[in-house]
């Protein structure tokens, strides 16, 4: 499955409405920790057809970033059903973003 961009203007319907759970990745294209995260970020994508993947630019949405409370970045938060269902914050394996997966 593709990646998609998450917006202020898409978010109820491509995450709070979301029969699949939602990762999304919020990054900024400045921050190199984020490049050196999204190649994983969208084998994840292409790999887990249970979950929808979404990318959030907090440049671009600064409102999902402060509402979300994401203070540093990259930070990947998984939804389900409305709610937080975890997150991890920095770069990480694959592996360990799988765990998160199948919580």
């Amino acid at each position: 499955m593709s990646i998609i961009t998450i917006t202020k203007d898409n978010f109820q319907r491509e995450v709070m409405s979301s029969r699949k759970p939602v990762l999304m990745d919020f990054w900024a294209p400045w921050c190199g920790p984020c490049k050196m995260l999204s190649p994983v970020v969208e084998e994840i994508a292409e790999e887990a057809d249970h979950v929808k993947v979404g990318k959030v630019n907090i440049d671009e949405q600064p409102e999902l970033a402060e509402w979300f409370g994401v203070m540093t970045i990259p930070t990947l938060i998984l939804m389900e059903q409305g709610r937080i269902a975890g997150n991890t914050v920095g770069l990480k394996p694959k592996g360990e973003l799988m765990k998160l997966l199948s919580q």
